[in-house]
């Protein structure tokens, strides 16, 4: 069994196909689905997913990067107000974005600081989004840190001095998506040499497939085409794969 452990899966984009998108996701041997927030304006459609399948699909609660702007403030209190009205899985998506806009890189920083007070306030792990931003998220976790807090880099496409900083903050894991199986990648040189019980596997649906559909939509039963390449990587049974990846989830997340 398979853990998707980040799919946007209330988006527009699978309007048309919904129910039977779920149905793939439990055919390839998918048990749960996590979603992650964006902002105000998809916690109405993540929530009627999680209604719509519950137990199967579990919601988290944050303010995307991208989503950060100078009416941060308001948005966080609104998101805030609904951490305590639903049953999340972790504080995410949050994190720091520099390839689209670095002018809002304090805004940034100010949400992700806010965000992460909540994570330690309610015991849950952090979801992080890095793009072009690894430095700077690794200024503010050497400062935020501590025994109180856990989480994942979503859609690791680092280093493998930048997976072993993220690895050294201790209870933080990688999360692997279709980045992995594309040729020039990268990643896929030296993940088979860091712990697999640090690793778990993701989508990111509608975005990043893995080969071989690349140029579709993802979709949640695609992350089997992610354990397989992890499988291959590591040199151990798909089963093994899907075990060991599963039992992380379900122990970052309290599944």
């Amino acid at each position: 069994m398979l853990i998707d452990t980040h799919a946007h899966l209330y988006a527009e984009q699978f309007d048309q196909d919904r129910d039977a998108m779920i149905e793939r996701a439990k055919q390839a041997g998918l048990e749960k689905i996590l979603l992650p927030n964006i902002d105000v304006s998809s916690i109405s459609g993540m929530m009627q997913m999680t209604n719509d399948y519950p137990n199967y699909c579990h919601p988290m609660m944050g303010l995307h990067p991208c989503s950060v702007n100078a009416d941060f403030e308001q948005d966080l209190e609104e998101i805030y107000h609904k951490l305590h009205q639903e049953k999340i899985v972790a504080i995410g998506e949050i994190g720091i974005d520099l390839y689209w806009d670095k002018s809002t890189l304090e805004y940034q920083r100010m949400a992700f600081r806010r965000q992460v007070d909540w994570a330690k306030q309610m015991n849950l792990p952090i979801v992080i989004h890095a793009r072009d931003s690894y430095n700077e998220l690794f200024e503010e976790l050497n400062n935020l840190n501590d025994d109180s807090l856990s989480g994942v880099f979503h859609c690791f496409t680092g280093s493998q001095q930048q997976a072993e900083k993220i690895l050294s903050y201790g209870k933080f894991y990688l999360g692997l998506g279709g980045v992995l199986t594309y040729k020039n990648s990268g990643i896929g040189k030296f993940i088979a040499e860091l712990p697999l019980d640090k690793i778990i596997l993701e989508t990111d649906a509608p975005y990043l497939p893995p080969v071989p559909h690349r140029g579709q939509r993802n979709e949640s039963a695609y992350v089997l085409h992610v354990a397989e390449k992890l499988a291959e990587l590591y040199a151990l049974p798909l089963e093994e794969i899907g075990h060991q990846t599963s039992d992380n989830a379900k122990k970052l997340f309290a599944l």
